[in-house]
């Protein structure tokens, strides 16, 4: 494995809480990984010990062979970082934060557009806009081509599709699947597990630890027994109703309708939940067994 990220059994507490808990893992060169998890899982803390924002506790990070603790100074000049939330200038115009940032690492816009083009034609209708009058798929363009200015080996994005409507987040991830071809190495965190599948890989984290490293689709064929949509009237009742029946391992509601999993996988339990729920009432159910999402699959490992 070519790796330009190794983290190896990192560590990082505040207080008495601990954000981060004995963490490795690997990133290959020109990967897109994702770092998938709700928030308060940690990934925020990892990306800022990456970035050499803090020192951990324990374990090593480094990043294109450099470690965090000891040579911060190059890694921040060979690195991009977008955060989730909006940080560049609001009175300046798009090309005005795209300049400064250029400025900042000691280059212009001229020697570097190539590499940031594919986004940047989108923003150039623009490009004489104040960024605080941007709309926020906007605002999210113009981040990444301040964290591309660079040309960074490595590129950093920390929730970087938070508050942005579904049109935008979907563009933004087909923006990051066009930079590979750069062979830019790239980490993403999202509580959206939805983009999970944008990603090369994914590591699930929960309460600063990772779950499960793989490719998304060796994590959904991971899932453990068979999954089923149950579809119904009064939906909350029915999640009861359901959590109540002695064979459910999990049921969780998932927009309009319930994912719902058994002890035993065999036919006639469905059969016998049918039997059950009419007995009590529901009447009019509809029950498909169904493909497990990665969603589904860190419910799965974190109730177990």
């Amino acid at each position: 494995m070519n790796a330009d990220i190794v983290i190896n059994g990192v560590s990082k507490k505040f207080n008495e809480i601990v954000a981060v808990k004995n963490v490795s893992l690997e990133v290959e060169k020109g990967e897109l990984f994702g770092l998938i998890g709700p928030d308060g899982a940690g990934k925020t803390t990892l990306f800022r010990l990456m970035c050499t924002l803090y020192l951990p506790d324990e374990g090593t990070i480094s990043i294109g062979g450099a470690d965090t603790a000891k040579d911060y100074d190059k890694i921040r000049s060979s690195v991009g970082y977008m955060p989730g939330r909006f940080s560049l200038y609001q009175d300046l115009t798009v090309e005005e934060n795209l300049s400064f940032f250029a400025a900042i690492f000691g280059t212009q816009i001229k020697e570097n557009y190539a590499y940031i083009e594919s986004v940047f034609e989108k923003l150039a209708p623009f490009k004489k806009r104040k960024a605080g009058a941007l709309s926020g798929g906007m605002k999210q363009k113009l981040a990444l081509c301040c964290a591309l200015i660079h040309k960074p080996s490595v590129l950093f994005l920390d929730e970087p599709t938070t508050g942005v409507d579904p049109v935008s987040r979907y563009e933004f991830w087909q923006m990051l699947s066009e930079l590979r071809k750069e062979k830019i190495t790239m980490i993403a965190s999202t509580p959206y597990m939805d983009e999970a599948k944008m990603c090369d890989r994914i590591a699930l984290m929960e309460k600063g630890e990772i779950m499960s490293i793989s490719t998304p689709q060796q994590i959904n064929d991971n899932f453990h027994g068979k999954l089923w949509s149950v579809q119904g009237e009064n939906i909350y009742s029915l999640l009861l109703d359901i959590r109540e029946f002695r064979e459910t391992d999990s049921c969780f509601s998932f927009g309009n309708c319930l994912h719902v999993s058994f002890k035993n996988s065999d036919e006639d339990v469905v059969n016998a939940l049918r039997v059950y729920l009419n007995d009590i009432g529901h009447n009019a159910v509809e029950i498909n067994e169904i493909e497990p999402s990665v969603e589904d699959c860190y419910i799965n490992q974190v109730e177990k």
